[in-house]
């Protein structure tokens, strides 16, 4: 799989990013990486809840907690590994070693968070949850955040950038989504039994989940590093330093991240993650208990992702190109968000036909597929905008630093998305949904307050992180200007010497 370098002429920009095109083989290599990611993210956002509170028993907002407070104990390490990995110094250049040595770890560990021990307590189960919970994000870490950096270092290239994302984007949503399918088309309705005439309700089911995830995972990881382990020769390697005392660090950091951009996309991003962790913990919820659908019309429309997925990432370059990148995700973010909630108002407004019509199910299925896809290219875009930091940084530090930036991402998403998870259990609360209940058990009053708390809370969220995001305002020409001015002081210091 690897090409090593030989589809491109290496120009290296100041500090050893590329400004040109990527190879396809490239491409194609660093987006299976994000598969890994994708099969985890899956797992946590969609599976998680029903699992442990549904299946096993533990009350829902033990789960909740569980899931906060392993995000906020893991966000430690994405700065930390961010950093890390940008001053890492090895013959396999500063992201690859991560990438190997994670492999093993976070793909058994994944598996062991599905097959909980039976005949424990709810305590205990509580602290088994916790403990995994925050092994597999910690090891996850270890591989995501090099590997996020290493797009960030593989190119400079404006438009370049949005299109490796978007590779990145597509393999992540597509892999993650690939599990969620099979478990819904083919696991839950094998898994149905006379006792347990629903295959979502029994544990049996994420046994096998749990284990083609942790296989899947270990595969992308492996495939991934070796398919870009060629270009190691051509990356930068930091250069060598004394220990310096960590306030020293801090402050270098600080001077990285304290500006205008960067806290514009930080802030949003907050705002972001707490969205996602509010609607990826309730989709399901809403699928089978407000939709009423069956796992076979739920795994259509989780099927409806890869076209999302292929949406969204064939837009996000265009977009890139035809407007630039922060005009673009203002305006397919506004849509897409405006958009997310627009069924379930219809259903409250009493529009929409009752549960069992066709015309719900496809209605719900062709609006989610378009809305899912814009929001990956909005991703797409926000992190190509992120990327373009890393040169803007460089002229005030005289230091690369992708890790850190990429870093940043993860941290929001790993602190904050909890705080999702916790909002989705009080929504839960706030409609006196019952746990443990089947879908013919819930009444339709507690229906209608779920939508009613869930659409004015999400609406707000999304809005406000529009309004933040408005404040990023580094364009096409600035990131160019960016690039041609480390260009001149890399031909300076050429010179001196």
């Amino acid at each position: 799989m690897s090409e090593g370098v030989s589809d491109t002429t290496p120009g290296l920009q100041s500090g050893g990013a590329y400004d040109r095109k990527i190879g396809i083989l490239t491409r194609l290599a660093y987006g299976f990486g994000s598969v890994a990611y994708g099969v985890k993210d899956n797992g946590f956002n969609y599976f998680l809840l029903l699992f442990y509170s549904q299946v096993i028993g533990i009350d829902h907002h033990l789960v909740g907690i569980a899931v906060l407070i392993a995000l906020m104990v893991d966000a430690v390490s994405d700065p930390l590994v961010g950093y890390w990995s940008d001053n890492f110094r090895s013959r396999w250049g500063r992201r690859h070693p991560f990438l190997y040595l994670s492999a093993i770890p976070a793909s058994l560990s994944y598996f062991l968070l599905w097959t909980p021990p039976q005949g424990w307590s709810e305590v205990q189960l509580f602290w088994y949850l916790l403990v995994l919970a925050i092994l597999i994000r910690t090891f996850i870490t270890l591989y995501e955040t090099p590997s996020a950096a290493l797009g960030f270092e593989l190119t400079s290239n404006y438009e370049e950038r949005s299109t490796l994302i978007s590779f990145r984007y597509f393999f992540g949503w597509v892999g993650g989504n690939t599990i969620t399918v099979l478990m819904f088309a083919v696991v839950f309705t094998m898994m149905a039994t006379a006792e347990i005439s629903d295959g979502r309700f029994n544990r049996d089911s994420y046994y096998i989940y749990g284990l083609i995830s942790a296989i899947l995972m270990f595969v992308s990881i492996v495939v991934s590093a070796i398919g870009t382990h060629g270009h190691i020769p051509h990356l930068s390697q930091p250069v060598k330093q004394a220990k310096r005392p960590f306030l020293d660090i801090l402050r270098e950091v600080r001077l990285m991240l304290w500006e205008r951009n960067f806290l514009a996309l930080f802030i949003a991003a907050l705002f972001g993650a707490v969205a996602t962790g509010l609607t990826t913990a309730l989709s399901f919820i809403f699928y089978t208990y407000f939709w009423s659908f069956s796992s076979e019309q739920i795994g259509l429309l989780t099927f409806g992702v890869f076209g999302s997925a292929i949406l969204g990432s064939v837009l996000a370059p265009i977009a890139t190109k035809v407007f630039g990148k922060k005009p673009a995700a203002m305006v397919i973010g506004l849509i897409a968000f405006l958009g997310s909630p627009m069924p379930i108002v219809l259903r409250l407004m009493g529009i929409l036909p009752d549960d069992g019509s066709p015309f719900v199910f496809w209605f719900v299925f062709v609006t989610t597929l378009i809305d899912v896809g814009l929001i990956i290219c909005f991703q797409i875009l926000t992190t190509s905008m992120m990327a373009d930091l890393v040169e803007q940084s460089e002229l005030k530090t005289n230091k690369r630093a992708e890790g850190v930036f990429a870093s940043s991402k993860t941290f929001i998403r790993k602190l904050v998305q909890g705080f999702g998870m916790v909002t989705a259990t009080t929504v839960l609360t706030l409609a006196q949904f019952p746990k443990g209940a089947k879908p013919s058990d819930v009444e339709p009053e507690t229906l209608f307050r779920l939508g009613l708390y869930y659409v004015p809370v999400l609406l707000a969220i999304w809005l406000t992180m529009m309004l933040v995001l408005s404040f990023y305002k580094l364009n096409r020409e600035d990131h160019q200007r960016n690039l041609d001015e480390l260009a001149r002081r890399k031909a300076a210091a050429s010179l001196a010497e």
